[in-house]
C-alpha cells in the first residue's frame, strides 16, 4: 500500500497512532484509539484497519499481545501530512523572539539558535555558521595600551568583534599606519585569504614599505589578525536530552561522541540539507551518513540573508519526537534569521 493509496479512515487512524505513541511512548492498542475516535468506531473495526496498516509496513507489533508502534514509513507519511499545515504556537514565538532579541551578527544568532531549538523541541539544537562575505574583514584597529602592550580589534562584516592584547612595543603612529594599510588593502577579504596574501606581500614588498611592512609583520606574527575565521562555527546544545531515551550504553556513548565532533555535524547537515531549497527538510533515519545516528531524525533548513546562505540550523532527536514543534520552530527561525540580519545592516 503506497502512501498515496491510504484512505481517509486509514489516514486518521495512522495519525492517531503516531500522535499517541509520540505522547506516551507506549505501544498503541485499538481500545485506546476507540476511546478517542471521533467517528465512534469500534475497537474491532480499528483493529482491522491497524492490521491493514501493519501489512502495508506503517505499523509494527513489538510483542504479540501488545499494541502497535509506528515504523519509519509511518513517520514519513505523518510528516508529509503536516507539511504546510503546522503552525507555531504564540508561546513558542514569544520564546524565540525573546531569545533572539537584540542580535546583530551571525555568530551570536547561531549560538542562541542552538539553545532555543533545544529548549522548544526538548532534543538537540544545532546551528552551523558558514563562511562568506559577511564574515570577511570590515576593519581593524590597533591601540597602544602601555609599555609592551597593544590592543588589536578586528571587526567582520557580520558585526563579530574579536580583540586581543599583544605583547609588543610599537608607537601609536606606526599602529595607525599599519591599520590604515590593512583596511585600505584588505577590507572585504576573508580572514584566511587576507593572511595568505599578507604573508606573500611581506616577502615581496618589504623593501618598498620598509618601516610600514615591519610594523605590519610584527602585528601579523603576534597574531593580531588571527582568530577571525568564522567558517564552520558549530553550536550544539541539548545532547543530554537524548540520554533519557537511549537504553543502549554503547550506542549512547557513540552518539554523544559524534555530537562532540563538530566536523561530523557539519558533514551531516551538508549531506541532507539542500541549500538551494528554502523548505524545512525532515530526514528520518540518519545512518546512511553516520551509523551512530540510526533511528534519529534531522529537521533542518538553510539560514539565508538576502538569498545568501550563511549557515544551517536543525533539530536532531529520536523518531518519537514532537514533529510539529520542531518543524515550525526551525521554519520560523530560518525566516527570522533573514529578517533580523537584514534589518541590522
Amino acid at each position: 500500500m503506497p502512501p498515496g493509496s491510504i484512505d481517509e479512515r486509514q489516514r486518521e487512524i495512522l495519525t492517531a497512532v503516531v500522535e499517541t505513541f509520540i505522547s506516551t511512548g507506549e505501544p498503541v492498542g485499538s481500545r485506546t484509539l476507540a476511546r478517542s475516535n471521533r467517528e465512534g468506531l469500534s475497537p474491532a473495526t480499528i483493529r482491522n484497519v491497524m492490521a491493514d496498516l501493519s501489512d502495508a509496513g506503517f505499523l509494527e507489533q513489538p510483542h504479540t499481545s501488545a499494541g502497535r508502534v509506528p515504523t519509519p514509513e509511518a513517520y514519513r507519511y505523518y510528516v508529509e501530512q503536516l507539511t504546510g499545515k503546522a503552525h507555531l504556537s504564540h508561546e513558542d514565538q514569544n520564546i524565540i523572539q525573546g531569545s533572539l532579541h537584540g542580535i546583530s551578527d551571525v555568530q551570536e544568532f547561531m549560538e542562541r539558535t542552538s539553545h532555543v531549538l533545544s529548549l522548544i523541541s526538548h532534543n538537540v539544537g544545532v546551528a552551523v555558521a558558514a563562511g562568506g562575505p559577511r564574515n570577511a574583514l570590515e576593519h581593524v584597529y590597533f591601540s597602544r595600551l602601555g609599555d609592551q602592550k597593544v590592543l588589536a580589534v578586528l571587526v567582520t562584516k557580520s558585526g563579530l568583534v574579536r580583540d586581543r592584547v599583544l605583547r609588543m612595543d610599537l608607537p601609536q603612529s606606526d599602529l595607525d599606519a599599519a591599520a590604515r594599510f590593512i583596511n585600505e588593502n584588505f577590507r572585504g577579504w576573508t580572514m584566511e585569504a587576507m593572511r595568505t596574501e599578507l604573508a606573500r606581500r611581506l616577502e615581496q614588498e618589504r623593501s618598498e614599505y620598509d618601516r610600514l611592512m615591519t610594523s605590519v609583520e610584527q602585528l601579523y606574527r603576534q597574531g593580531a589578525l588571527a582568530g577571525g575565521d568564522t567558517a564552520q562555527a558549530v553550536y550544539v546544545e541539548g545532547a543530554a536530552n537524548l540520554v533519557s531515551g537511549e537504553q543502549d550504553r554503547q550506542r549512547l556513548q557513540d552518539l554523544l561522541k559524534t555530537l562532540e565532533e563538530k566536523q561530523k555535524i557539519v558533514e551531516l547537515l551538508g549531506a541532507y540539507l539542500d541549500t538551494k531549497q528554502e523548505a524545512v527538510r525532515v530526514v528520518i533515519g540518519l545512518d546512511e551518513a553516520l551509523p551512530s545516528m540510526r533511528n534519529l531524525v534531522l529537521i533542518g533548513a538553510p539560514a539565508r540573508v538576502g538569498g545568501e546562505v550563511m549557515g544551517s540550523l536543525a533539530v536532531i532527536g529520536p523518531t518519537r519526537m514532537d514533529y510539529q514543534h520542531a518543524i515550525t520552530a526551525v521554519s520560523y527561525i530560518a525566516r527570522l534569521f533573514d529578517k533580523i540580519l537584514n534589518e541590522s545592516e
